[in-house]
């Protein structure tokens, strides 16, 4: 099959640069697959699982969200955070999930930050679910 140039950048550090037979990113309308002469596009990412399809291997990510750009067969995910599933910590994420989750039952409401406490409910969620993947 061929072959497309896909870079992952977060503000810390270039994660992945190479080149992939597919990609599917989770998109804020749902999943989206890029192959080899993609269509142009530039899309926001959300909370979810990056695939990506490399010389016969599967590498799994969790990212936290971001944007994406795709054009003349090279893409660019500028990722706010993202994790390769084997580097993900299954036991820490479980714990975060016990935490947001305390957040959000919370009979003291002024002292939580409901926003905060559900993007790191979803964080955690989406990292269990990588890994279990």
């Amino acid at each position: 099959m061929k072959k497309f140039n896909l870079e992952i950048i977060t503000p810390s550090k270039s994660v992945f640069n190479d080149s992939v037979v597919s990609a599917t990113f989770p998109g804020t309308l749902g999943e989206f697959q890029v192959l080899f002469n993609h269509a142009d596009l530039m899309s926001v990412i959300e909370i979810g699982r990056l695939r990506i399809e490399k010389d016969g291997e599967t590498l799994l990510y969790a990212t936290s969200g971001g944007t994406v750009e795709v054009k003349n067969n090279k893409v660019l995910f500028l990722a706010e955070t993202i994790e390769e599933s084997s580097l993900i910590d299954l036991e820490r994420a479980k714990r975060a999930l016990e935490r947001a989750q305390d957040r959000l039952r919370s009979e003291n409401r002024s002292e939580v930050d409901f926003s905060r406490a559900e993007a790191a409910l979803q964080r955690a969620l989406n990292r269990i679910k990588v890994v279990e993947n």
